[in-house]
């Protein structure tokens, strides 16, 4: 059988679960998945062996969220990772995938050369109940994290995972945004450096539209029908929709960016939607947006895209004072 099948070729190189997962290994460290796994005699694998036909029901939230536990505590050492009930539980295989794009892309500011350690600093807008970008920024990198939400339930969360890994509490910080309507406003102060924002915008225009798409992945997921969205497939109205929706989100993300524009080396967002792309450019054309860059992203039958701008020449980005140190991997 191909290579494609049991390597997910589509994730970055150096993204850790490019392969099948082990579910043996995190059955070890994560007991609580066990019950979760079954049998799939629908895989295709070039083996018969039952460890290779090893699955989980996808479209059951607390088999993902047993999931997302064992990965984070065989690939990134996080112990004690719990999202509340009704929030989004991120697929980590994607999210680990933004942030090795984001290392790319630094490195193309910095002579080929990753930049590495708590001097590199992301913003992260949304950071949701999960905390997962500063996580695996942070285990992966070294990076340090201001994580921003408007969502105070959501940023306390984030504060028991980080208080219950000690290595994150120096990395990571949290700030809630107390103007809905704003991105970047009262969050980036004159003293601030970031190496980056990363952020994965509300997609839908309503709570009503939110809703349908929730139905609708669910429905994929279990190839059959349904009437009613699994809870945590629904999320939080500020997870999932937004006036104006994605193109909504990011174009005031834009027009905000400005008027910071050399408090930040590169602003990115995750852009769902190819046919926004167009009107995107042409809001970044009107703010002077230095360069432009689109990274095309892939997980399964799903694409996705970062958006990437900054307001940096190259000279001025060549400028910019990093701790380059190659990481090791």
């Amino acid at each position: 059988m191909s290579k494609a099948i049991t390597e997910k070729t589509n994730l970055h190189s150096r993204n850790p679960h490019r392969l099948r997962y082990d579910f043996d290994l995190l059955i070890g460290n994560c007991p609580e998945l066990k019950p979760f796994v079954f049998i799939n005699e629908h895989q295709i694998d070039s083996s018969d062996s039952e460890q290779a036909k090893q699955s989980i029901d996808f479209s059951n939230p607390q088999a993902v969220k047993a999931l997302n536990k064992a990965l984070l505590i065989s690939y990134y050492d996080i112990q004690n990772w719990d999202i509340p009930q009704d929030y989004l539980c991120p697929p980590i295989p994607g999210r680990a995938d933004y942030i090795h794009y984001i290392a790319d892309l630094l490195a193309e500011s910095n002579n080929g050369i990753i930049p590495t350690g708590d001097e590199v600093e992301g913003l992260d807008i949304g950071v949701g109940a999960n905390c997962i970008y500063p996580i695996i920024g942070n285990v992966v990198y070294n990076w340090s994290f201001v994580g921003t939400d408007i969502d105070e339930k959501a940023l306390n969360n984030c504060s028991k995972i980080i208080e219950a890994n000690p290595k994150l509490i120096e990395a990571i910080s949290l700030q809630q945004q107390l103007e809905p309507r704003f991105v970047f406003k009262n969050i980036i102060t004159p003293e601030d450096k970031f190496a980056f924002t990363i952020c994965n915008p509300p997609f839908h225009k309503s709570a009503e539209e939110a809703s349908k798409g929730s139905l609708r992945k669910v429905n994929n997921l279990e190839n059959k029908k349904s009437t009613k969205a699994v809870l945590n497939f629904g999320g939080q109205n500020s997870e999932l929709w937004c006036e104006g929706g994605e193109l909504g989100f990011i174009t005031q993300m834009i027009y905000e960016s400005a008027r910071y524009p050399m408090q930040c080396l590169w602003f990115t967002s995750l852009v769902s939607k190819q046919s926004h792309l167009g009107s995107l450019y042409k809001t970044l054309n009107k703010v002077n947006a230095a360069q432009i860059k689109t990274i095309d992203m892939a997980q399964g039958q799903k694409t996705s895209r970062i958006l990437a701008w900054t307001f940096h020449t190259e000279t001025q980005q060549k400028n910019w004072k990093f701790e380059a140190v190659k990481p090791l991997f």
